[in-house]
């Protein structure tokens, strides 16, 4: 069966979901090996076991992951020895720089914002908010595929898997830049957009910044993330971070409350896949209620209050 790499998206050892889908994609393709790079891996071990590599390619040095092009040089490195079928990398900004430099230096070709992989490695994208679906293939040396997060469900496989360290001699040009500094961003508390079970977001019909003290106040009611329209974040009333869209985040929770959102093409590329989508919104022929499941046609500012108040209620937190 043939081998798949798969380049896991880690905190310091805390796996992210979108691995986990990952993962789960490479054992319909051939048979799974994580890549794992930077510290933490003792941590990470039971969750790659827990989703089927069959192979965990292990670079814990710290000093690869002070480089920009450390990583790079490593997965260049594994697809020269171990001729994997494909290379699957999450969509992020630092796991497609990691797979463009890695895909230069084999030679190979990389497809990104990717949907779907179907057999042969043909890449699916969905383009113009979904609005037209493209096929790709890469047609020189390995296959890089970067896959958009929450394109694919999580599924469990346990297997035994067979730890390989691998050591990289960095090459001057990889050592001319060098990260000198991190920041953890301020968590609120609440859960991360993109692996949230629950997301309630608010749109333009929120009206100013201040106003989402709503959507925030029902988010945590429910246990839930907090998300926003691109042209609530374009307004300037809620981070760029946590937009979601097409050119924002994707998002697959199994409850999406959209409050005040029209549901523009766009926004719905990034969140149409949500297993249960509740829309609160004053225009009856707003786009979004074609895609709820549940509607409720009134006034946010009156109805979502109260649901907040209802919630508390039912399930105090």
């Amino acid at each position: 069966m043939a081998e798949i790499l798969v380049l896991v998206e880690h905190d310091a050892g805390d796996v992210k979901k979108v691995t986990l889908e990952l993962l789960t994609k490479a054992r319909d393709l051939g048979e799974p090996s994580a890549v794992f790079i930077g510290p933490g891996y003792a941590t990470a071990e039971s969750v790659l076991k827990e989703y089927g590599a069959a192979k965990a390619y292990v670079t814990d040095a710290e000093d690869i992951a002070s480089y920009v092009g450390g990583a790079a040089d490593v997965l260049a490195q594994l697809v020269q020895s171990a001729q994997p079928a494909a290379v699957l990398t999450a969509a992020t900004p630092v796991a497609r720089e990691t797979a463009a430099r890695a895909a230069l230096r084999t030679g190979s070709g990389m497809l990104t914002d990717i949907v779907d992989i179907e057999d042969g490695f043909v890449a699916r994208q969905d383009v113009f908010g979904g609005a037209t679906i493209v096929r790709s293939v890469v047609t020189s040396g390995t296959p890089f595929l970067c896959v958009r997060g929450n394109s694919f469900e999580a599924h469990a496989a346990p297997a035994e898997t067979v730890r390989e360290d691998v050591t990289v001699e960095l090459t001057d040009a990889v050592k001319a830049a060098k990260v000198v500094d991190r920041v953890s961003e301020v968590k609120s508390g609440r859960p991360e957009l993109t692996e949230a079970s629950i997301i309630v977001s608010g749109g333009r019909g929120m009206g100013s910044g201040e106003n989402f003290t709503i959507v925030e106040e029902l988010a945590d009611a429910l246990g839930g993330a907090v998300g926003a329209s691109r042209a609530a974040t374009d307004a300037g009333w809620y981070p760029h971070q946590l937009q979601i869209g097409q050119t924002g985040k994707t998002v697959s929770p199994q409850l999406y409350v959209a409050v005040g959102i029209s549901g523009a093409i766009q926004h719905r590329a990034g969140m149409q896949t949500s297993k249960t989508i509740v829309a609160i919104n004053k225009d009856s022929e707003a786009p979004i209620f074609e895609l709820a499941d549940f509607g409720v046609v009134g006034d946010l500012f009156t109805v979502v209050p109260a649901l907040t108040q209802e919630v508390r209620t039912r399930s105090p937190r």
